[in-house]
């Protein structure tokens, strides 16, 4: 069948309407599914394997929802935000890792204000050392510190500075590494506690303990000649616990 051109405007636009009103029939149907649509689109969330899900209503917390599928009020009345519980960070001090890989670049320059710390008994130390942690609490993460990193950072140098202050400079270059260590962790814990950070620090550990370059070679000869010192004491020992049996088994 031919298609007919109408032969005046006014049949032009009578047809046009006509044809207008019966697709208008289906205009609030389209209307209710994109409705429908928009609503499942802002309720409906999953969580992944390393996350939680924190719901807030009108910026107050409701709700903490594990890995899964689930449902929260649309139209931006409840939010979600998505916390990795699970993801280890890292943080270094006194040194960067430039690159990463088979062959790990370091470089340590232009971080002495982090790394130089006073001992116990007034010597000073180049410290490096790394700080491990990750969110246990995921309402204090979101709603109690503004940032976390820099929190951390800031509390992780401030405790190992009373950390080193407390103990003399062979302790911390030798024997009491791991006391340093472990001691380091439950302050620095307390202290995330304290400002209710909801971190969890997992690991601390010195990297390296040295003096400063400028007297590297002062403090090893210092400490060459203590190790002579304590070599010939016990030489000394040595001999005296030879000597006075057998001067005692003579008389």
């Amino acid at each position: 069948m031919a298609f007919k051109i109408p032969d005046t405007p006014e049949e032009l636009f009578r047809q046009g309407g006509k044809k207008f009103s019966s697709i208008g029939k289906f205009i609030p149907f389209f209307g209710f599914i994109l409705i429908l649509l928009f609503i499942a689109a802002t309720s409906f969330y999953s969580i992944d394997q390393e996350e939680v899900g924190v719901i807030r209503r009108f910026g107050k917390y409701v709700r903490t929802t594990d890995p899964g599928l689930h449902w929260k009020l649309p139209f931006n009345i409840e939010k979600l935000d998505k916390v990795p519980v699970r993801l280890v960070r890292k943080e270094e001090f006194g040194f960067r890792t430039e690159k990463a890989g088979v062959r790990t670049v370091y470089s340590n320059k232009n971080y002495d204000d982090e790394a130089l710390m006073l001992t116990g008994d007034l010597n000073v130390l180049d410290v490096t050392w790394i700080v491990q942690f990750k969110i246990d609490n995921p309402q204090d993460f979101l709603f109690n510190v503004r940032n976390v990193r820099q929190a951390v950072r800031d509390l992780s140098e401030s405790v190992m500075r009373q950390v080193v202050g407390d103990h003399s400079v062979s302790e911390a270059l030798t024997t009491r590494k791991n006391e340093v260590n472990q001691e380091m962790k439950e302050k620095l814990q307390a202290a995330l506690n304290t400002y209710k950070t909801g971190i969890y620090v997992d690991k601390v550990e010195l990297q390296e303990v040295l003096p400063p370059a400028p007297v590297t070679k002062s403090f090893n000869e210092v400490n060459t000649a203590e190790q002579e010192r304590e070599k010939v004491i016990n030489q000394a020992w040595e001999a005296y616990n030879k000597v006075i049996p057998q001067a005692k088994g003579q008389a």
